[in-house]
């Protein structure tokens, strides 16, 4: 038994559309703290027949515990066929740097790598999600290492980010309510400002638009924003994603829905869509 295995703590369980939802607890290495995690395993998932899995990036405030309780994916990801990965959105504990804001420290991870302290010792959300987390979960459960990526707003920025850099890794990226610019927008600045330093050119490689302007993207993109959201303008910025793409015919689809604002509410209308797009390439042959 290995010591990551000896690590793993589950939590709780639930039956749900005939798979399970299931809450564990492990130490990371990456992020030097015990780390929880929430998965999804679709009936048909067995040791013999593992299934692929959708990556799901939360946003600010979020834990594991909001998309599975509010995102009402189950019962597709049942029918399709497919796995949910859901971590939580940065380190926790007592000894983890934080601040009294929402939006830096504790539950604002960014998705990043942080090189300045306090921030480095513990946040690398960037590693955890794209090495540590799949490696613990392709070795412990019934999941294959097809994959693709998806989140909402903070979580969003993680999913196009990561994405568009290992496209060898995912299928497919998909976004709610991204932060699509953060070098643009008080979010993105005042994170990238205390995790980064205030070398800029440092933050270009966890900037969606900056990337998108660097080539064409190697995976297919959609990103759902409502016109109602109070972050759009000076948040979001869905048409700067959109002008970025352009530049090298990258595919992108960015739907604006009308009337929607930043809420669950707005992902539950609409994540049927994203992971039947998602299944599209999960579930077939790459070519």
């Amino acid at each position: 038994m290995t010591s990551e295995s000896q690590n793993l703590q589950h939590v709780s369980q639930n039956k749900t559309f005939g798979g399970w939802l299931k809450q564990y607890t492990h130490a990371s290495e990456t992020l030097n703290c015990t780390m929880r995690f929430s998965i999804f395993l679709p009936s048909v998932a067995t040791a013999e027949h593992p299934v692929p899995a959708v990556y799901w990036l939360s946003g600010l405030t979020c834990t594991d515990e909001n998309f599975s309780q509010k995102a009402g994916a189950f019962r597709v990801a049942e029918s399709l066929g497919i796995s949910l990965i859901m971590p939580d959105t940065s380190p926790r504990g007592d000894d983890v740097a934080d601040d009294d804001n929402y939006d830096l420290g504790q539950g604002a991870g960014f998705y990043l790598n942080a090189t300045q302290p306090p921030w480095n010792t513990h946040y690398r959300m960037y590693d955890y999600v794209v090495q540590e987390l799949p490696g613990l979960i392709e070795s412990h459960f019934p999941v294959s290492d097809v994959k693709s990526i998806a989140g909402h707003s903070m979580g969003g920025h993680g999913a196009l980010t990561i994405g568009l850099k290992h496209p060898e890794q995912y299928r497919s990226i998909s976004a709610f309510s991204p932060i699509t610019h953060p070098m643009m927008c008080p979010w993105g600045q005042k994170a990238f400002a205390a995790y980064l330093g205030n070398d800029k050119e440092t933050w270009r490689q966890y900037d969606a638009c900056e990337l998108l302007k660097q080539g064409k993207a190697a995976l297919p993109m959609l990103v759902d924003q409502g016109d109602a959201d109070n972050f759009l303008n000076e948040q979001l910025k869905p048409e700067l994603l959109k002008a970025a793409a352009e530049q090298h015919d990258s595919p992108l689809e960015l739907r604006m829905q009308s009337g929607y604002d930043h809420s669950y509410y707005f992902i539950a209308s609409f994540i049927d869509d994203h992971l039947h797009f998602h299944a599209g390439y999960l579930l077939t042959d790459r070519h």
